[in-house]
C-alpha cells in the first residue's frame, strides 16, 4: 500500500516530474521510430552556450537520411495539443542545433525535421514537419 504525507491507503500516487515525463515520451517515440526502421544516432544533442538549441533524437532512416526529431507530449488537447506547442522560436532553435550538428560532418547527408507528438495515449509521427527556412 502507498503511504505518503497524506497517510496510508491513499489513492493519490506520486506524479512524475516534467523531466521524467519528457524522458518517458522520448523513450516511447524512440521505440516507435526504431520499430519503423530508423536507427538512433544520438539523443539530446545540445549546442554549446546559452540560447542554443537541442534536438531530442537524431535518427538515421534506412535510405541514409539524417532525421532530426522533436518530441512533444501533452496529457490533454488543451491549447491545441502537443503539435501546437512547437512555435517559430522552437523551430529556429532546432534548426540552429541541426546546423551545428551538421558542421561536424565531413559530408552532410540529406536531412529532414520530423516531429513526434503524443497527446494523451495517441502518438503521431509527422515526417518532414518543417523546413530549415
Amino acid at each position: 500500500m502507498l503511504e505518503s504525507r497524506f497517510g496510508k491507503d491513499t489513492h493519490l500516487l506520486p506524479t512524475a516530474t516534467t523531466k521524467q515525463a519528457g524522458d518517458a515520451a522520448e523513450d516511447r517515440a524512440l521505440r516507435h521510430l526504431q520499430s519503423a526502421g530508423l536507427g538512433l544516432v544520438t539523443r539530446n544533442y545540445r549546442t554549446p552556450g546559452r540560447g542554443g538549441g537541442e534536438i531530442d533524437l537524431v535518427m538515421r532512416a534506412p535510405d541514409g537520411t539524417l532525421v532530426f526529431v522533436e518530441v512533444r507530449a501533452r496529457r490533454a488537447l488543451a491549447h491545441g495539443g502537443a503539435a501546437a506547442s512547437i512555435g517559430s522560436v522552437k523551430r529556429r532553435r532546432i534548426v540552429l542545433a541541426a546546423r551545428h550538428y551538421l558542421m561536424r560532418l565531413r559530408t552532410p547527408p540529406s536531412c529532414r525535421f520530423d516531429v513526434v507528438v503524443i497527446d494523451g495515449d495517441t502518438l503521431q509521427w509527422l515526417r518532414a514537419a518543417f523546413d530549415a527556412d
